[in-house]
């Protein structure tokens, strides 16, 4: 008997053996994937900005000296410093705009006033499109000619209000980032939502007993336990901001213009990589490259910053 009970027991320590290797393995299609795609492109493009290139033709070792014709050599630096001017723009105006409206528009749902659940679906229907899409969309409404918001603006009589959105550089990156935040509105609501609801509902009872009200409860009480969703979406709007590509590029091109006004990094990085869309230089693989390895950089030490903030907040709170 006992004979028997230690081979039972050894067969059931080799199944939970073999069930645990099981599950390491898992993972790695996904890994597998992920190095694929993630990993390998960023390695490439590392690589790639230490070299000179002839067309598509790799040549010499240059070292850094990509990243130097990046930041001085013109006109590369200069379409760069503008190119980053307008990321910036980008991020400062989602957060003001689209951040802070979706924060009063989750807390309006929160509260439950009439309509809310109407206008939750209505917020986010836009995120259910391709962004494509919406960029050939908003270009039709903002079209000079025969677009929907010059028509609507002849008909009140505003005329002076009439503009050519996008063909004038004053008006055309502002009129892509306004699109922009309509489209990731219901995005920012939903997320404002949940941390809207993560509240316990004790602390804003007590609140509430203690004569807070309005205002007051809304700068006392929900905005410092809203600090954690405020620091996510500050993470994804700056990530998105300096990654803004598609809409771009679906409203006005990978030329970024009229004359750059619109141009991201992102737009500037194809250009220099792939070509413009009035034709480009292809031999600026190089440069591409060492643009593509900065802005990843800048990006993931502006995220590992935001979240070591967030984790200092949380530990105080």
């Amino acid at each position: 008997m006992q004979v028997k009970h230690e081979i039972i027991s050894t067969n059931r320590v080799k199944q939970r053996k073999g069930k645990r290797w099981s599950v390491h393995l898992f993972p790695i299609p996904a890994l597998i994937i992920y190095g694929l795609f993630i990993v390998y492109p960023l390695a490439a493009a590392l690589t790639y900005s230490f070299f000179d290139w002839k067309a598509i033709k790799r040549g010499a070792f240059i070292g850094l000296q990509n990243f130097k014709n990046l930041f001085t050599l013109e006109p590369f630096a200069g379409l760069f410093w503008n190119a980053f001017q307008h990321n910036v723009l980008y991020f400062v105006l989602q957060m003001v705009v689209q951040n802070g409206l979706a924060f009063l528009l989750a807390f309006i749902v929160y509260k439950k006033i009439r309509g809310a659940e109407f206008f939750k679906i209505a917020f986010f229907l836009p995120r259910l499109l391709s962004v494509i899409v919406v960029g050939f969309l908003w270009k039709l409404i903002l079209n000079p000619n025969y677009g929907a918001l010059n028509v609507i603006f002849g008909k009140f009589g505003l005329e002076t209000l009439q503009k050519a959105w996008l063909g004038d550089p004053k008006t055309a990156l502002i009129a892509i980032i306004l699109v922009n935040c309509w489209f990731g509105l219901g995005f920012s609501v939903l997320i404002f939502l949940a941390g809207f609801q993560a509240i316990p509902n004790e602390l804003v009872e007590a609140a509430t007993l203690d004569g807070a009200k309005g205002g007051h409860m809304l700068r006392k009480i929900y905005l410092p336990l809203m600090i954690p969703s405020i620091m996510i979406m500050t993470v994804l709007t700056f990530i998105q901001s300096f990654e803004a590509f598609e809409l771009v590029y679906a409203m006005q091109g990978s030329d970024g213009g009229p004359y750059h006004s619109t141009d991201t990094l992102a737009v500037y990085f194809y250009r220099l990589a792939f070509g413009g869309s009035s034709g480009g230089d292809s031999t600026a693989i190089g440069l591409g490259s060492a643009l593509a390895t900065v802005l990843f950089i800048f990006i993931a030490t502006f995220t590992i910053f935001i979240l070591e903030v967030m984790q200092k907040k949380e530990v105080e709170m």
